[in-house]
């Protein structure tokens, strides 16, 4: 689990910066080369080559030479598999209920958690 946790991770903090998920909308049904992508990004080659290169080196994206330029577009299967992946982690619980459910079945670490905390600082007073 921890293993699947620290992978999750890992690919949510790729995703973590606003130019890298424009780039993926841009590659979304097309391919593009660096060029396009900088110019409708409005940002240096050299900056859409690095923030590609993580997208690559995470699986995301896939090149292709083509003549003098590489053309750089989404590689679906990873996607679909990080879909999933963030989606189980987002899904709700089946069958799980609201905190006052939760304190009704007697679990109520919060509630236990603050009470010993008044009784130590009762006991600090005397």
């Amino acid at each position: 689990m921890k293993d699947d946790a620290d992978k999750l991770a890992r690919a949510l903090k790729v995703l973590s910066v606003g130019t890298r998920v424009r780039l993926i909308a841009l590659l979304k049904g097309r391919s593009l080369c660096v060029n396009a992508l900088a110019a409708r990004l409005g940002v240096t080659q050299g900056a859409v080559s690095q923030h590609l290169r993580i997208l690559r080196d995470a699986g995301l994206v896939l090149d292709e030479k083509r003549g003098y330029y590489v053309h750089y577009r989404l590689n679906e299967p990873a996607l679909a598999a990080w879909r999933e992946r963030i989606g189980k982690l987002l899904a709700p619980v089946h069958g799980a209920g609201t905190a006052t459910d939760t304190e009704a079945e007697g679990d109520r670490p919060c509630a236990i958690a603050a009470s010993r905390r008044r009784r130590a600082a009762r006991s600090r007073r005397s």
